[in-house]
C-alpha cells in the first residue's frame, strides 16, 4: 500500500498541498516562506540536518565541562575510617568525588540541551534566521583546562567562572543593543569575510577527520604533529598510532556513510546527509561487532545499559544558578572576562556573518535581515546558559548543513530547538550517536563551504594574502577567532602603505592650500600698504 501511495505520486501531491497551505497561512507569511523561496518540508529537513551535525555538542560539552569538576569539591570525597577529613588530593582520584562528577555531568547534559533549545527557538522566532545555537567549543575548554583547571586545580571556582560568563553575556547584550556588533563585523575586511567561510569549512572538516569527533583519519605524531592514522590501536594517553594504520573498522564504515552522502548530493536527493548519519549510527548500535559503540568492556556495558533506557529525564540539581560574584575584586577575573569578550565578539560575529553569506542573506552594504535581533538573541542566550551552569552560546557553524539543505527561514532554527527539546527526554539515544557517524557530515560541510573561494580576488595580493592567512590559521590553530584576527591584521599591515600615501597626498594638498592663502594675504597687505603710501 505504501509503495502504491508513493508510486502514484500521492505523497508528492500531499506534500505540495501542505507546503502551499502553510506558505499562505499566517505562519508562512510571518516566516516569509514564499519571499525566501522555501517550503515547510524543506525547512524541516534543513533543521533535521543541522541538529544531527551539531547534536554531538550535548555530550561533548558536558564531558569537557565535567573535566573541571564543576561544583564538586573536597567535601564530596569519601575518606578512610582512620581519617577525620579528606585532603585536596582526593579530587584527582576518589570514588565519592567521581560519583559527584558523574551526577553533575548529567546536569550539564540537560543544561546544554536546554540552553541550545532556548537559543535556537529565540533565533527562529525573533530573528527569522536558519541558525542553530549551542554552547561553543572554545569557552568550555578555556573554563575546564585554564580557569577552573582539571578537577578544580586552577585558580578560580566553577561558580566564579559562571559569573564571568553571565557578565560577559550582559556586555554582549549591551554591545548588541547599541548596534556596535554589526559595526564591528563590517570593520572586518571583505577578503577576510569571504575567507571565513572557506576557513570555517576547513576547520569543520579537520574536526571531522579526527578520532574524538570524527572518522579518525588524521591523528597526532611526535615529529610531524599531524599524520595519517585510522589505526586499529592507539596510545590512550597520546592518541598516537601503535599499529594497524588504515585498518580501523570504524573509519571504513564512516567512509561508506560519506559515499552515501556524496551520491545523494550528486543525484540531488533531499536529506542525503541525514541518511548517511543514520546508516552509520544504526550499524554502530549492533553489539559484538568491530564497529560497535558498545564494546564488551565495563564502560561499553555501562553505555549500553544507559542506551537501553531510551527515554530518561534528568532534573538539574547542582549547576543551575551556580553563580558567585564575590571574587570580582580579583584582577585575574577581569582579565578572563576581557579575554572572553574580545574573542567571542570576533568569533561569533564572524561566524554569524559567514552563515548569512552562505545563505545569501547579505546585501551590497554588508547587512542582512534580522542582523540586529540575531546579535541580541546570541547575547541573551549566553546569559541564560550561564544561569544553567554551561558555557556561552554561539551560532554554530554546523548550521551550514541545514542551509545547504535549503533552510532559509527561522523555521529551520525552530526545528533544531524542537529536537533539542526532544533530546531532554531521549538523551540515551542522542549520547549514543558515534563520532564516526558525525565525522563524514562535517567533512561534507567543509567541501560545500569551499565554493566561496572563487569570489576572492586572488590576483590582488592585498586580498589574497589576508584571505589565505585566515583560511590556514583556523584549522591549524584550532580557532576561528585566530583566523579572523590574523587575516585582519595582515590586511591592515598591507593597507598601511596606501594609507601613508593618502596621508602624504593630503598633507601636500593642505600645504599648498596654506601657502596659497599666505600668498593671498601677503598680496592683500602689500596692496593696502601701497594705497596708504
Amino acid at each position: 500500500m505504501w509503495r502504491e501511495f508513493c508510486a502514484t505520486g500521492s505523497f508528492i501531491k500531499m506534500e505540495k498541498k501542505v507546503n502551499e497551505a502553510i506558505s499562505k497561512s499566517r505562519v508562512g507569511k510571518y516566516f516569509k516562506l514564499e519571499a525566501r523561496k522555501s517550503t515547510f518540508t524543506k525547512e524541516f529537513r534543513a533543521g533535521t540536518a543541522t541538529f544531527l551535525t551539531m547534536a554531538y555538542i550535548i555530550t561533548v560539552n558536558a564531558s569537557v565541562l565535567s573535566d573541571s569538576g564543576g561544583t564538586c569539591s573536597v567535601s564530596d570525597c569519601t575518606f578512610p575510617a582512620n581519617q577525620t577529613h579528606a585532603t585536596p588530593d582526593c579530587m584527582l582520584n576518589n570514588e565519592g568525588y567521581e560519583k559527584c562528577v558523574s551526577k553533575m555531568r548529567s546536569d550539564l547534559i540537560v543544561g546544554t540541551a536546554s540552553a541550545s533549545m532556548i537559543g535556537s527557538f529565540a533565533m527562529g522566532l525573533l530573528a527569522n534566521l536558519p541558525l542553530g545555537l549551542a554552547p561553543g567549543m572554545g569557552p568550555n575548554a578555556y573554563l575546564a583546562y585554564n580557569l577552573v583547571g582539571f578537577h578544580g586545580s586552577g585558580k578560580m571556582s566553577y561558580q566564579t567562572v559562571m559569573a564571568i560568563f553571565f557578565v560577559e553575556g550582559c556586555a554582549f547584550l549591551a554591545i548588541a543593543v547599541f548596534g556596535l556588533r554589526g559595526r564591528i563585523a563590517r570593520f572586518i575586511p571583505q577578503p577576510v569575510r569571504l575567507a571565513c567561510a572557506a576557513g570555517i569549512g576547513l576547520f569543520i572538516a579537520f574536526v571531522g577527520l579526527q578520532p574524538h569527533q570524527g572518522v579518525g583519519l588524521v591523528g597526532p605524531d611526535a615529529s610531524t604533529l599531524v599524520t595519517l592514522t585510522a589505526c586499529s590501536s592507539t596510545n590512550p594517553l597520546t592518541g598516537e598510532c601503535t599499529g594497524g594504520k588504515m585498518q580501523s573498522p570504524t573509519f571504513w564504515l564512516s567512509s561508506v556513510g560519506f559515499i552515501i552522502m556524496c551520491y545523494g548530493l550528486m543525484k540531488e536527493i533531499k536529506g542525503s546527509m541525514i541518511y548517511g548519519i543514520l546508516f552509520v549510527t544504526l550499524i554502530s548500535w549492533i553489539r559484538n561487532t568491530s564497529v560497535t559503540i558498545f564494546p564488551n568492556t565495563p564502560s561499553g556495558n555501562s553505555s549500553y545499559e544507559y542506551f537501553k533506557k531510551v527515554v530518561d529525564f534528568h532534573k538539574i540539581e547542582s549547576t543551575a544558578g551556580a553563580l558567585n560574584f564575590s571574587h570580582f575584586n580579583n584582577g585575574e577575573v577581569w582579565v578572563a572576562l576581557l579575554t572572553l569578550l574580545y574573542i567571542d565578539v570576533l568569533a561569533t560575529t564572524g561566524t554569524l556573518y559567514t552563515m548569512a553569506e552562505i545563505g545569501g542573506f547579505v546585501n551590497e552594504k554588508g547587512e542582512f535581515e534580522g542582523e540586529y535581533t540575531a546579535y541580541m538573541v546570541d547575547a541573551g542566550s549566553t546569559i541564560v546558559a550561564s544561569t544553567l551552569g554551561v558555557s556561552p552560546i554561539a551560532t554554530f557553524v554546523e548550521s551550514s548543513a541545514g542551509i545547504k539543505e535549503g533552510g532559509r527561514t527561522g523555521i529551520t532554527a525552530i526545528v533544531v530547538g524542537f529536537y533539542f527539546l526532544l533530546s531532554l527526554f531521549f538523551t540515551p539515544l542522542i549520547a549514543s550517536v558515534p563520532p564516526w557517524a558525525i565525522g563524514p557530515s562535517l567533512v561534507m560541510v567543509g567541501v560545500l563551504m569551499m565554493k566561496v573561494v572563487k569570489d576572492i580576488d586572488w590576483n590582488n595580493i592585498k586580498h589574497a594574502v589576508p584571505a589565505f592567512v585566515t583560511m590556514v590559521l583556523m584549522p591549524l590553530t584550532y580557532s576561528i577567532s585566530n583566523g579572523i584576527i590574523g587575516g585582519t591584521g595582515v590586511y591592515i599591515a598591507l593597507s598601511l602603505y596606501d594609507s601613508m600615501v593618502c596621508w602624504f597626498k593630503w598633507l601636500m594638498r593642505m600645504k599648498k592650500m596654506v601657502v596659497k592663502e599666505q600668498n593671498q594675504v601677503s598680496a592683500t597687505i602689500a596692496d593696502q600698504s601701497i594705497e596708504i603710501f
